[in-house]
């Protein structure tokens, strides 16, 4: 007879989620933009953005103190203003429901991925190199330098004491977030995390962008903004009155040496998921692929060649995200899924290859 330790884990479901993105702070301007297929990339003003691009994909009008207030903001660089109020948001959302996370604050956890902010770094290295004494920094600004900063201030503002983590791996980073926040959920060590990404708009990311290998293309549009999703198992959702959009069926990582292995390597994360779950290629209905530009994007086309689901332009529609990346992709499968009602039951597939050699695959059932 099985033990209770051979008993398998639930799989972890989605009960809920919140975007920061080019079209606006909150889900319904995402979902609008995103089925529409309006092109939020805009013209920079080079009197504020002095960047080697003409236009990106910027949350409108974005004011860290103009959302969150003043108290606790003086410090806050643009990436952690950018985590705490879409967090905020998601909360917000599910208050909703009659079942505030706040009640449980001791088990809800968050694992937020980003790649830090850019320009905070080389700001508080630039000041200690150029001021009269290179400890004369303003002290307020070090922990900005720090990439778990926007994870812990997002905990700190939102009353979050559970598990807090802090993960990066370029474009896979969202994936990776969830993965985690998936193994903590099945190790019992917390009852419900939010999981996501962020990415900000800054002048020294724009220009260290500008200059990297973008295999032989033209460097896209920069974006930003992030999305967090909840995660629980779905007995914990329903109890709550939360609904479950969707459950996690699992997900793959691989490591490539060179860009013309990218391929082989997601194909691979892609026929491991769908064998895990039980499922063929032609099984998934909506592909949600990060389609990064060159070599880079035809080797994950080439991976998904025998999927012939619907494909979302996420990252054409709102620029390249970064690590924020595939929050928006998994973003824009349960935006699809909200205004389709074909897509209860389907099967969902969000892919993300990075150019530093790590791709991966997260499988969904949609609800």
């Amino acid at each position: 007879m099985a033990s209770h330790a051979d008993t398998p884990a639930p799989r972890p479901v989605i009960s809920g989620w919140a975007v920061a993105s080019p079209y606006g702070l909150g889900r319904d301007d995402f979902v609008a933009g995103l089925i529409d297929g309006r092109r939020a990339v805009e013209p920079l003003d080079t009197a504020v953005w002095p960047v080697p691009y003409e236009a990106a994909g910027l949350i409108p009008g974005f004011d860290i103190r103009a959302v969150l207030g003043r108290k606790g903001t003086r410090s806050l660089d643009r990436v952690a203003g950018i985590a705490a109020a879409t967090v905020g948001m998601l909360l917000e959302e599910l208050e909703q429901y009659g079942s505030s996370l706040a009640a449980q604050a001791e088990s809800t956890g968050l694992v937020l991925g980003t790649s830090g902010s850019v320009q905070s770094i080389m700001d508080f290295t630039r000041d200690a190199l150029t001021g009269d004494k290179p400890y004369l920094v303003d002290p307020a600004r070090f922990p900005n330098t720090v990439m778990n900063f926007p994870a812990g201030q997002s905990a700190i503002r939102h009353s979050l004491k559970g598990p807090n983590v802090t993960v990066s791996g370029g474009a896979v980073t969202a994936l990776l977030a969830l993965q985690y926040a998936s193994r903590l959920l099945r190790g019992g060590h917390a009852r419900a995390l939010l999981a996501g990404a962020v990415e900000e708009f800054s002048v020294q990311r724009a220009r260290l962008e500008h200059a990297a290998d973008h295999g032989g293309t033209e460097p896209q549009p920069l974006g930003e903004g992030g999305a967090f999703f909840l995660l629980e198992d779905a007995d914990t959702a329903r109890e709550a009155g939360r609904p479950v959009l969707a459950r996690v069926l699992g997900s793959r990582f691989r490591a490539f040496r060179d860009t013309g292995r990218a391929g082989p390597a997601l194909e691979r994360c892609v026929a491991d998921v769908l064998a895990d779950a039980g499922a063929a290629p032609g099984d998934v209905e909506l592909l949600a692929p990060g389609t990064p530009p060159g070599l880079l994007g035809k080797q994950e086309e080439s991976a998904l060649d025998g999927l012939t689901g619907n494909r979302l332009p996420v990252r054409s529609l709102i620029g390249d995200a970064g690590a924020a990346a595939a929050a928006f992709q998994l973003a824009g499968v349960l935006a699809e899924a909200r205004t389709d009602p074909r897509m209860v039951d389907r099967l969902a597939l969000v892919t993300a290859v990075d150019r530093d050699g790590t791709t991966g695959a997260l499988l969904l059932r949609l609800s």
